[in-house]
């Protein structure tokens, strides 16, 4: 069967609800991963998905902060979640597909805004985290898709000014290293790059702080899609939804999208 599947850091599902419900009714994707959640997993608004078809759920959640969701109309087998760099909190949860192949749905910590590790725990935190993907990644067997906020703009023109980002949280070289590295242990391919030529500048996050943003466009390209394993992406079928951050109450970043042979 065939599956579109998107991911959204939607920056508190309760806040943005309705925003939610009328992308799911608008683009129909069959399984939609939220991140940054805000939300215990019972009080995440299940019921007002379920009546537009998405009663299948697997989630994690704080009060607050982090929080991963994987919201579908087809069936999900909830894997539980991984607890990276020990610390408990909610950033990993994991369901089987139709098919048998796995979804991860990632949100990777920011890092703060000092790109030093030795001075600011919170960047020590994030390349832990990678760091510790990559390991995982290499455990893994069959068919997966990972997808998330992974918080790193890897390429050239996933940021509005490669020479200027060079030392901005996010696309520094260390960070851009590992989540190589990370990639590379997988064996995961980037899904929304091989079908959107990596020549062609390309994000998924705009600031809030920008007076205007689509005016200034400087994004970054935070949010990813991987496969691995031989999960079949549609060729062509990724879309990164800019509009959606022009809507009122956006979440400041979009969501990304792309279509699987599940099998």
């Amino acid at each position: 069967m065939r599956a579109t599947i998107a991911t959204w850091n939607i920056n508190s599902v309760r806040l943005r609800v309705e925003l939610v419900a009328a992308f799911l009714e608008q683009e129909a994707p069959d399984v939609l991963c939220l991140q940054e959640t805000k939300s215990p997993v019972d009080k995440i608004p299940a019921e007002r998905f379920a009546e537009l078809g998405y009663s299948h759920m697997a989630a994690r959640g704080e009060k607050g902060y982090n929080g991963v969701a994987i919201i579908s109309r087809i069936p999900l087998e909830p894997l539980g979640h991984e607890d990276f760099c020990g610390k408990g909190d909610a950033r990993h949860v994991a369901a089987r597909l139709p098919g048998g192949v796995a979804l991860h749905n990632f949100y990777v910590p920011a890092g703060g805004d000092e790109a030093n590790r030795d001075t600011n725990p919170k960047f020590a935190h994030k390349l832990d985290f990678v760091a510790e993907m990559a390991d995982w990644g290499r455990g893994l067997d069959g068919p997966a898709i990972a997808v998330g906020d992974l918080n790193i703009a890897p390429l050239e023109h996933d940021v509005w000014s490669h020479r200027q980002m060079l030392k901005v949280v996010s696309h520094t070289p260390v960070e851009v290293e590992a989540f190589e590295a990370a990639r590379a242990a997988g064996g995961w391919g980037d899904v929304t790059r091989a079908d959107i030529s990596p020549e062609e500048k390309l994000y998924s996050w705009w600031s809030y702080r920008a007076k205007d943003w689509a005016l200034a466009d400087r994004g970054r390209r935070l949010d990813h899609i991987w496969a691995r394993g031989g999960a079949a992406a549609v060729p062509g079928s990724s879309r990164v939804l800019k509009p959606w951050r022009g809507v009122e109450k956006p979440s400041d970043h979009v969501p990304v999208i792309a279509a699987f042979e599940l099998g």
